[in-house]
């Protein structure tokens, strides 16, 4: 998990929203914390960031990006 934040993206590891690296990044960063449920601070993190529906528009990218035999669990 790299911390860099990239000039272009404004995001963690230089990725592109909606790649999921960004919520890795703040999911692992609340775990390390401390936190009691890391993926519930990045998923309120993200919607203070992008708001209802940009979340869903975020989340809708990554299952197509998946659907279509890119990289995922």
């Amino acid at each position: 998990m790299a911390t860099r934040k990239s000039k272009k993206y404004g995001t963690a590891a230089g990725t592109p929203p909606g790649s999921g690296a960004n919520f890795k990044a703040v999911a692992a960063s609340a775990a390390k914390s401390g936190a009691r449920d890391p993926d519930a601070v990045a998923a309120k993190a993200g919607r203070a960031k992008y708001g209802k529906a940009g979340m869903a528009r975020l989340s809708a990218m990554g299952r197509k990006r998946r659907a279509a035999g890119g990289k995922g669990k």
